[in-house]
C-alpha cells in the first residue's frame, strides 16, 4: 500500500476505534485515558503534515490549512456543543473531538492491484474527511431504528415502540444497558435509565429478584437501615448478582424516624415511597436524569410486568467506527447519493 506516512499511522487507528465501538456496545462506558493519547497523537500527525506544506504558499497549501481549520474550528466544536444540550454523551463528544484532530483532511492509498482505484473512492469538493466520517455516522446511525423495527417484526412484535425499543424479560435488566420505555401507564420516552436502576440496587444492597420478591416491604423508606456504595451503575462493575458491595452503615436515627413517620408513628404514602428522594440525595450526580418519580414509577413497573419495552440505544462511536471504516474504503455515501440525484 502507498500512502504518506502520516495516512499509514492514521490507518492504524482504526482498530483503536473498533475496538472503543466494541466496549461502549460492552459496558456503556470508555476510560477516560483513552482520550488524551489520541488528541496528542492527532496533534503530531497534523504539525507533520504541516511542515510538508510550509510555507503554505501555494493554493494546495493554503487549501489544506482551510481544510484543517473547518475540523479543527467546526467539526470538533460540534461535539461540545451536542454534549451541552444532552445530544450526546460524554465519550461520544471527546470521540467525535479525537477524529476531527485524527483525521482532518481526506487520507490517500493506493493499492498495489491493478484495476483498484486510489481510496477512498469518493472524495467532496470541501474536502474535509472528518465532516465525511459524521456525515456516514449520521447515515449509518438512521438505519438503526429500521433495523430494531425489523428485528421486532419477526418476532411478532408489532408495536408503535419497534423502531425505538424491545421487549425482554425483567429479570435481564440487571445485565442490559438502555432506558425503560414504557411505565404503567404506558409507552414513555422519559423511562428510567437501567443504569440508575442498578445503581439503586446497589445502594440498597439488593438483587431485583429481592425487589420483585417482597415489593410491600422495600416500598417502605424505613426498611432502608443501611446503605452501599451505588457505582456508577456500569454492569460489569462489583459482584456477578447486581446487589452492591457493603462500604459504610448508616442506620436511620431517631430523627430520620421523625421524619419518615406521620403523626401516629407509622409510615404515610407521602413519606417518600422506596426512599426514593433519599437515595437521590446520597448519590454524586444526578443518576442519569433521575429524579424520585421516575425512580418510584419504574420500581413499579418492574415489580408489576414479567416483560417491558427497553430502548437499548445506541453509542454514538458504533456507528462512527462504522462511518470511519466506510469513509476511509468507500469515501463519502452522502456526496455519492447527491451526486447520482444531480445536487452535487
Amino acid at each position: 500500500m502507498l500512502a504518506s506516512v502520516p495516512d499509514l499511522l492514521r490507518l492504524l487507528l482504526v482498530p483503536l476505534f473498533g475496538w472503543a465501538a466494541y466496549r461502549d456496545v460492552r459496558t456503556r462506558r470508555l476510560p477516560n485515558r483513552l482520550w488524551p493519547p489520541l488528541y496528542a497523537f492527532g496533534l503530531v500527525l497534523l504539525a507533520w503534515e504541516t511542515l510538508t506544506h510550509w510555507p503554505l504558499a501555494g493554493i494546495e497549501d493554503r487549501l489544506f490549512l482551510v481544510r484543517v481549520g473547518l475540523s479543527l474550528l467546526f467539526v470538533a466544536p460540534l461535539g461540545y456543543v451536542f454534549w451541552r444540550i444532552g445530544g450526546f454523551g460524554g465519550a461520544d463528544a471527546k470521540a467525535l473531538i479525537a477524529v476531527a484532530l485524527v483525521y482532518p483532511t481526506f487520507p490517500t492509498y493506493i493499492l498495489p492491484i491493478a484495476g483498484i482505484p486510489a481510496l477512498p473512492a469518493v472524495e467532496t469538493y470541501l474536502g474535509v474527511f472528518s465532516l465525511t466520517i459524521l456525515t456516514n455516522t449520521v447515515l449509518v446511525g438512521a438505519l438503526y431504528p429500521l433495523g430494531l423495527a425489523v428485528y421486532n417484526a419477526a418476532s411478532g412484535r408489532v408495536s408503535p415502540a419497534m423502531f425505538l425499543a424491545r421487549p425482554v424479560p425483567v429479570e435481564r435488566l440487571p445485565h442490559l444497558h438502555g432506558r425503560l420505555f414504557e411505565t404503567r401507564e404506558g409507552f414513555t420516552r422519559r423511562g428510567l435509565d437501567v443504569d440508575a436502576l442498578r445503581m439503586y440496587l446497589r445502594w440498597r444492597g439488593l438483587t431485583l429478584a429481592d425487589v420483585r420478591a417482597d415489593p410491600d416491604r422495600l416500598r417502605d423508606p424505613t426498611s432502608v437501615d443501611e446503605t452501599f456504595e451505588p457505582t456508577d451503575g456500569a454492569a460489569h462493575v462489583g459482584p456477578a448478582t447486581d446487589g452492591g458491595e457493603r462500604v459504610a452503615s448508616e442506620t436511620v436515627d431517631d430523627a430520620g424516624d421523625e421524619e419518615l413517620a406521620g403523626a401516629d408513628g407509622e409510615p404515610t404514602e407521602a413519606d417518600d415511597p422506596w426512599a426514593a428522594e433519599r437515595f437521590l440525595d446520597d448519590v454524586e450526580g444526578s443518576a442519569y436524569g433521575t429524579d424520585p418519580e421516575m425512580l418510584r414509577e419504574g420500581l413499579e413497573t418492574v415489580v408489576e410486568r414479567d416483560e417491558v419495552w427497553v430502548s437499548p440505544g445506541m453509542p454514538f462511536i458504533v456507528p462512527m467506527f462504522v462511518g470511519l471504516v466506510v469513509a476511509v474504503t468507500y469515501g463519502d455515501v452522502l456526496f455519492a447519493i447527491l451526486s447520482t440525484l444531480g445536487f452535487a
